[in-house]
């Protein structure tokens, strides 16, 4: 059983040097040798430059395919795998082409793993261990009022005058403030345009309690199935969110202002001019450390008074072997290899384990990448 690892960009790395130095048979493929050799070459001589059909020819029945490659890449390969009765596994959200994906792979035996990163992923595992917990406890009623948030974002660890810093290429987070979010508020649909329309103030619980600013992302609805909350709960807040540090939306104002204002192809030049200029500005310089701060947090309350309410903190940043985000979106990824070659995952589009064995092995090993990681009971 191979393991065809596809991309050594700077979150790959930590995750991918794991498996190798766990002795598991890894094949390395990667656009530029160069850098894929820079990376891991001390490990290992077993690197290819990326061909999907080179892949595809040298793919065996039960190998595993892991996609660290852009986002368009993830729906083909997955597609090249299930025709070799492979398998696949990539850190990024389940898109609908992934997701029409299940009946294919299900019937041919193949296990198509995703979100198993950092967000999404560790965050996954963290909401499952909640509510898991919630519906042990004591707490638990079927008529308790329920609110429910997720927040996570990669920040400088020292912060600069934008109150941001880029790891990889802008345009991704320029692009992504364009889209709209939907979350439930006040036990009602809560829809979004703009990010910057819905910010909001979250002291997060960690060892000294920090404040950050907070806002929906993307479509939180679809997690409540995922979470396994019953359709007949009474939820007031469910959202997932990302967390920038305070005085993020006064430096990032006059971005949001142009943002709004672009269109078409010279609007797409401008967001790639203003992309460049962001990375030259406000890149993080060789060593410097970034910080990765997630939150989850159950909260149930029984005729207005909290019965239950739990926090799982962590709070995490780089240090002498590389950054946070690295190794938290990487280490989870090669947690979700070896989980598909240990039989542990089904067949069919999956996510993050709900199975309680896997998470809490799973958090386990986050807590050894983290420098903080609780779970804060503020009952």
């Amino acid at each position: 059983m191979t393991i065809h690892w596809c991309g050594t960009g700077l979150s790959a790395i930590p995750g991918l040097r794991r498996l190798i130095e766990a002795g598991h048979e890894v094949t390395v493929w990667n656009r530029t040798i160069e850098k894929a050799q820079d990376a891991v070459g001390d490990l290992t001589q077993r690197i290819q430059a990326f061909d999907i059909d080179t892949l595809a020819a040298e793919t065996q029945p039960g190998d595993v395919i892991v996609s660290m490659l852009p986002g368009d890449w993830h729906v083909p390969l997955a597609e090249m795998a299930i025709s070799k009765a492979a398998h696949f596994v990539s850190s990024s959200y389940i898109a609908p082409e992934m997701r029409a994906l299940h009946a294919k792979a299900e019937a041919a035996g193949v296990c198509l793993v995703n979100e198993v990163g950092l967000d999404p992923g560790i965050d996954h595992l963290m909401a499952h261990w909640l509510v898991a917990d919630y519906r042990a406890s004591d707490a638990y009623d079927a008529g308790n009022v329920l609110s429910f948030i997720s927040y996570c974002g990669g920040i400088p660890k020292h912060p600069n005058p934008f109150r941001y810093k880029f790891s990889w290429a802008p345009l991704g987070v320029l692009k992504a403030l364009r889209s709209p979010s939907k979350s439930l508020r006040d036990f009602k649909e809560f829809n979004v345009a703009r990010p910057w329309d819905a910010i909001s103030s979250y002291m997060a619980p960690l060892e000294v309690a920090e404040s950050f600013e907070v806002y929906p992302n993307r479509d939180s609805l679809p997690f409540m199935e995922d979470y396994k909350f019953n359709p007949a709960w009474k939820v007031r807040t469910f959202v997932r969110g990302t967390l920038r540090l305070n005085g993020w939306k006064d430096a990032w104002t006059p971005v949001f202002e142009e943002i709004e204002t672009l269109e078409g192809p010279a609007g797409e030049a401008r967001l790639k001019e203003m992309a460049d200029q962001f990375w030259a500005e406000n890149a993080y310089a060789e060593g410097e450390p970034d910080r990765v701060v997630m939150c989850v947090s159950l909260q149930a309350e029984r005729d207005r008074t909290t019965v239950y309410h739990k926090t799982y903190a962590m709070d995490a940043w780089g240090d002498a072997n590389g950054t946070a985000m690295a190794r938290l979106v990487s280490i989870p990824v090669s947690l979700g290899v070896e989980a598909v070659m240990n039989a542990q995952m089904s067949a069919g589009v999956s996510a993050a384990p709900s199975d309680p064995a896997l998470f809490n092995a799973w958090l386990g090993q986050v807590d050894e990448l983290a420098q903080h990681l609780a779970v804060v009971d503020h009952v």
